[in-house]
């Protein structure tokens, strides 16, 4: 296999590297030297989620520029941006970056280590788990999406869920290039590019990718890649 990363292909076909956000700051702009992963060390797309969960993780002082409804709950540390709603019944859990213009809720449950774009909506009864997802994305309500990284512009239809869990514990593996590469990772979820679409009750086995501007079928179950026609990565 090439030594030249693989990274964009199954998220973007425009974005490099060094623009995407951890903790909605382009990867150029983090220091150098840090915790974050330097953007010659991402190889692979599930690299951008371990680089976000050291970033979040980091966290020691709470930013709210935005509305929190009184009868959300909060334990952890926050950024949220200005504009954001945090509605009733929300239930934030660890270390949590939301971006602008957001919109969270009603009864939420957004879990640690996870960060929000801007422009973002997370519907009704929705629960995010350890996730990185880009600006202009919506969650579509009564979804679970856990330990994975959502593109620009995605649209997940209602009840889409992710599974991220073998039954047997071990590593979960993802198809590059024809063969299944060891992500290293125990928990993992999927990579869904930008400008995706799911229809509702969409199911979605662990370590796949939807690529770019790929949709699925309501009630769908997602096995294998779901790949664009100019790639086989």
């Amino acid at each position: 296999m090439s030594d030249e990363p693989t990274y964009p292909c199954s998220l973007s076909l425009t974005r490099k590297v060094e623009d995407f956000p951890i903790g909605n700051i382009p990867l150029s702009q983090h220091p150098r030297g840090g915790d974050v992963s330097s953007p010659h060390s991402i190889r692979y797309p599930w690299d951008l989620l371990r680089a976000n969960e050291l970033y979040v993780s980091s966290l020691t002082e709470n930013s709210i520029q935005g509305e929190v409804h009184s009868s959300a709950v909060i334990e952890g540390i926050v950024h949220i941006g200005p504009g954001t709603r945090i509605l009733p019944g929300v239930f934030i859990e660890g270390n949590v970056v939301i971006g602008a213009n957001c919109k969270i809720g009603p009864n939420c449950y957004i879990r640690g280590n996870t960060s929000i774009g801007d422009h973002c909506h997370i519907g009704q009864s929705v629960e995010i788990k350890n996730c990185l997802i880009l600006s202009h994305t919506n969650v579509g309500h009564l979804s679970y999406i856990g330990d994975s990284v959502l593109g620009e512009k995605v649209n997940l239809g209602a009840g889409t869920t992710t599974s991220n869990l073998r039954h047997d514990g071990k590593n979960h593996r993802s198809m590059v290039g024809g063969a299944l590469v060891d992500t290293g990772r125990r928990k993992f979820g999927t990579i869904i590019g930008d400008g995706v679409h799911t229809g509702i009750n969409t199911s979605i086995y662990p370590g796949r990718k939807l690529w770019p501007n790929t949709s699925t079928r309501p009630g769908e179950i997602v096995q294998q890649d779901v790949q664009s026609q100019i790639s086989n990565l």
